[in-house]
């Protein structure tokens, strides 16, 4: 009988404290994580030196549980997987040392993750059917990337942004409109009341003969625009934010058709923070009906940060015998 594997995964980029402990690389056992939102959300974003201290105070306490909710033994762990690329430095540093004491104290394999790699598997994660090759849009407030996903662990970037991604612009227009942080939740749930036509935004670069990103123009619009209309008795935010959103929607969707034509890919996976929102999965399910192609969004739990996508690919670097020794270093921006 074939053995089972158990990866424990740690996520601690930004600011979300999470362990989970997957089975086989599908079967999420555990999978908690602690939100520091509150903590963060009367300054309008994440403070950095806070996280790194909110990530030390809770992180034994998230272990415990993950463990406890797996319902299985430290000692019958087979490996630690931790993001150690691409976040907030002093935040990754918590995780690492955290999973440098477990595979030491444990004497089993320690293995890096790819912050973006663990966005790419959380869909593989939740639908372990997709086929490569495949294309995958990557979409949050710290990235946005065009990949060809030829096979596990072979990626080949066609389209990458170029100043911010589709989250921070949310994050940034709604923090100008006064609307909370995280932006891109509260905007797409006040533009379900809104009229998506009654502005019309750029949709930045589509024309262009590329699948690169650029959204600080769009943000900057935005701000241009609501200056010039906040003041009218006609004005709604929810028609503001409604065709502030499709503005971003058609964007994200128009570059990734443009690159299934191309690369004559019939299936897309669409990942992070941004592929929670529902304009973006609607659209995009009315377009893969109208343009014959598969989309395949993860389950929303998983599509913000968290562990269970870092032991997921921790488990097929585990089959390649993929390992890191003790001096594993932490990268606050390495390419994927």
């Amino acid at each position: 009988m074939k053995k089972d594997i158990f990866i424990l995964g740690i996520e601690t980029s930004c600011d979300d404290t999470s362990i989970s402990i997957v089975k086989n690389g599908t079967e999420i056992l555990s999978n908690v994580v602690w939100n520091q939102n509150k903590t963060h959300e009367k300054f309008g974003g994440i403070v950095p030196e806070l996280g790194a201290r909110k990530h030390l105070q809770v992180i034994n306490f998230v272990l415990e549980e993950a463990v406890r909710d797996a319902e299985i033994s430290l000692q019958e762990i087979s490996a630690i997987a931790v993001n150690n690329q691409k976040g907030l430095i002093r935040s990754l540093v918590v995780g690492v040392s955290a999973a440098k004491a477990l595979s030491m104290s444990l004497n089993i394999p320690l293995i890096s993750v790819h912050h973006i790699e663990g966005h790419i598997y959380s869909n593989i994660l939740s639908h372990p059917e997709i086929k490569f090759p495949h294309l995958c849009l990557t979409v949050s407030g710290g990235h946005n990337l065009l990949v060809l996903i030829n096979n596990h662990f072979n990626y080949e970037i066609i389209g990458n942004t170029l100043d911010d991604a589709a989250g921070e612009a949310f994050d940034k227009v709604a923090r100008y409109l006064d609307l909370g942080f995280p932006g891109g939740p509260v905007i797409d749930k006040i533009s379900k009341a809104g009229n998506s036509k009654q502005i019309n935004f750029p949709r930045p670069m589509l024309d262009q003969d590329n699948f690169d990103f650029s959204f600080s123009g769009l943000k900057t619009e935005a701000t241009r625009i609501y200056s010039k209309l906040k003041d009218s008795p006609e004005f709604k935010v929810e028609d503001f934010s409604a065709s502030f959103q499709q503005a971003v929607v058609d964007t994200l969707i128009g570059k990734s058709v443009k690159a299934l034509k191309k690369y004559n890919l019939n299936t897309i996976s669409v990942v992070g923070g941004v592929s929670a929102n529902s304009k973006l999965r609607d659209e995009f399910e009315r377009y893969s009906k109208q343009y014959n192609f598969k989309v395949y969004f993860p389950d929303i739990k998983l599509t913000t940060d968290n562990a269970a996508m870092i032991a997921s690919v921790g488990y097929f670097k585990f089959l390649n015998q993929d390992f890191s020794d003790l001096n594993l270093e932490v990268f606050t921006n390495n390419p994927l």
